[in-house]
């Protein structure tokens, strides 16, 4: 979910460093990629509503089974699991494997604090962990969320060099497991980072004035998945429509309800 931000860092062209290999070719053909304009339901919260008709759905790994992915594959959807990367959350069953030397301050979401990213020492098993339950229960993409905390203030001196370390880091990480991986919100970084991902998830860019930042996903024949919570359709469909992204209106709670452009 969208964090409050601080101010931008230095130029990230200066700090972006080298992208990420094009790896195996075999291997990267046979991963889903999402175009541009497919449409999508988000929901993380309350009893999972699967009659939506869309292609796409985007839930949470830990609350959701494999029997729940296979009945939405089923059905024809593809399903990406909804993972915090960035962030400890303490109602996950996992919780009591991170040391409180990488957590960090509250991210203003209760039970949430912010991870020390530059410590891939502690932090990349515990992904790869998660990531590998979402291969186990069939996910066909996943979306890290909380990629944007050297933007905030986290409790550590985290820079965009630290960020786009540990951001490819977890796209190397999807991908080893064969499924797609999508960049949430992190704006300012998706020119260094748009051959490592294969879509964008996106909240508020609208309600900003930042959409156009997106295009560079868009033109690379890459999905834009995004959702506003405060401006009407009106006021942001037709832009969405314009830039080829697959845009919705959401409540904060992110339960079953939407209302797509």
């Amino acid at each position: 979910m969208r964090r409050p931000a601080l101010l931008v860092a230095a130029l990230l062209t200066l700090l972006a460093g080298c992208a990420a290999g094009p790896g195996d070719d075999a291997a990267r053909d046979a991963r889903w990629q999402p175009r541009p304009g497919t449409a999508w339901q988000w929901q993380l919260g309350g009893h999972l509503d699967t009659s939506v008709d869309v292609p796409v759905y985007d839930i949470d790994g830990f609350d959701h089974t494999r029997a729940t992915v296979r009945a939405l594959h089923r059905d024809g959807r593809k399903v990406i699991c909804y993972v915090s990367t960035g962030a400890w959350e303490d109602f996950r069953p996992d919780a009591d494997d991170f040391p409180r030397s990488v957590l960090g301050r509250g991210n203003g979401w209760e039970g949430e604090r912010w991870l020390d990213i530059r410590r891939t020492d502690v932090l990349e098993p515990l992904m790869a962990a998660r990531l590998d339950m979402c291969r186990a229960k069939g996910f066909d993409a996943v979306e890290p969320d909380n990629m944007d905390g050297y933007r905030n203030r986290t409790g550590f001196p985290l820079t965009a060099a630290d960020q786009l370390r540990y951001n490819r880091l977890l796209a190397r990480l999807a991908h080893e497991r064969g499924m797609a991986v999508g960049l949430k919100n992190d704006l300012d970084q998706i020119p260094a980072l748009v051959g490592d991902f294969d879509f964008a998830v996106n909240e508020q860019c609208a309600q900003y004035g930042e959409c156009d930042d997106l295009e560079p996903f868009v033109a690379e024949d890459k999905a834009v998945f995004h959702v506003e919570y405060e401006l009407p359709t009106a006021r942001f469909c037709a832009d969405s429509r314009r830039l080829g992204l697959s845009s919705m209106l959401k409540k904060y709670d992110l339960g079953a309800w939407r209302r797509a452009c």
